[in-house]
């Protein structure tokens, strides 16, 4: 089939894949093979030597992750794309080939817990310089490079309190000091926002979340120039992590991007409704979604997503003991990690996805204790508003009863 389309969902579910020259099959078929037979001897050694373009392991590569890793590089604007075994496995595989030591990363001040982990804990101890700052202010990074820098990482919105980074204005400033930019696009994906056609040189995905959307597989990919693309396969995931995804979970997110544009759209739609039900409730203290005129980066939100994605944080009065409390007074939505999936989930990042960080680095990077993250799912929407509203609901009658309580005491 001839790709012509420009169209989001059209290319999520065409790109990459002719049924006629796969005896009709409209999905594409699960090739569960470990190796490859060569034609001769000499066209094995031409492919080992990279003469010759065909599979010879899958370990580098096979036919179906290859439809889908031209998938994503078509989502995500790109010219070619990586698919791996995990989010983290994508992340640490795209360093390893960028940084050696003596080198220098700048990262953003907030980050995914193993994000954090695997740069602070892992790439530090083979010296590599790790320097976090607040890349929302672009005088601070202008600061921070040096001739040692290589590589500028962050996450937007970030996880889990939804501070945005201007992926344009960062990438200028990266570049003018020959510095790779490095983008992960986990929250928002490609159906929100194109980092890429904003500046930046790679992409990242935790695929386990919106891209597969089902929370039935662990999964990462990589988007970016054909080249770098090409060095991560045959170094930081052949050599380094080894870390390539199965055939039967490529099916899967193959599966889960078909449906992306209209699970994206639904996200959206619901999570606004729930952002504005929570910043008007009088006992939650603050809300932060992208979406709300109230949100510190609303401008900036507004040029650079479609749309506001899935994800809220927001704290209730009375600290942490209070949002573990209405955590466990939800009925329908489910306390679990992970987001993106059909379901609602709520979490609390500093004892669970972000419990790597000391207290005193969660204080200095922006993740309060009192922070709860919730992923908005596909329920229907009165349903998620009405669990979360009984849930606040019966913390207030609480907290008047325990003030009833106080006044007579």
């Amino acid at each position: 089939m001839q790709d012509t389309s420009k169209n989001f969902s059209t290319l999520a579910i065409h790109h990459g894949y002719d049924a006629q020259q796969n005896q009709g099959a409209l999905t594409p078929p699960i090739h569960l093979t470990s190796t490859f037979a060569f034609e001769t001897a000499e066209a094995g050694g031409e492919m080992f030597a990279g003469e010759r373009d065909g599979h010879f392991y899958s370990r580098i590569s096979n036919p179906t992750l290859d439809i889908l890793e031209q998938r994503i590089a078509a989502l995500e604007g790109t010219e070619a794309g990586l698919a791996l075994a995990s989010g983290i496995g994508a992340i640490s595989s795209v360093m390893w080939t960028l940084l050696s030591p003596g080198d220098e990363i700048i990262a953003d001040k907030t980050l995914y817990g193993c994000t954090f982990s695997f740069l602070n804990h892992g790439l530090a101890k083979f010296g590599i310089k790790v320097t976090q700052v607040d890349l929302s202010n672009h005088e601070l990074l202008a600061e921070a490079i040096s001739s040692k820098t290589k590589v500028v990482y962050f996450e937007t919105p970030a996880n889990p309190n939804m501070r945005l980074v201007d992926i344009e204005a960062v990438s200028k400033i990266a570049h003018k000091h020959d510095v790779k930019v490095v983008v992960d696009n986990t929250y928002a994906t490609p159906y929100l926002t194109q980092p890429i056609k904003l500046g930046a040189d790679l992409v990242v995905h935790s695929a386990t979340k919106y891209l597969g959307g089902h929370g039935d597989l662990v999964a990462g990919l990589i988007a970016g120039p054909k080249e770098i693309i090409s060095e991560i396969r045959l170094y930081g995931m052949k050599d380094m992590t080894g870390a390539c995804m199965a055939p039967f979970n490529a099916m899967l997110v193959m599966r889960g991007m078909k449906t992306l544009e209209l699970r994206m759209d639904r996200h959206c739609q619901s999570a606004m409704r729930v952002a504005k039900m929570l910043e008007a409730n009088p006992i939650v203290e603050s809300v932060c979604y992208p979406g709300l005129e109230s949100f510190e980066q609303f401008e900036l939100a507004k040029k650079q997503m479609s749309d506001f994605g899935g994800m809220i944080t927001f704290e209730v009065k009375g600290g942490i003991q209070t949002g573990i409390k209405m955590m466990n007074k939800l009925k329908m939505i489910q306390r679990a990690v992970s987001l993106g999936d059909a379901e609602t989930l709520i979490q609390h990042p500093a004892s669970m996805t972000h419990s790597t960080y000391t207290p005193e680095e969660r204080l200095e990077h922006g993740i309060s204790d009192g922070l709860i993250r919730l992923s908005v799912g596909l329920e229907g929407i009165e349903d998620i508003l009405d669990d979360l509203q009984q849930a606040l609901n019966t913390l207030s009658a609480e907290s008047l009863l325990s003030s009833v309580v106080e006044s007579a005491s």
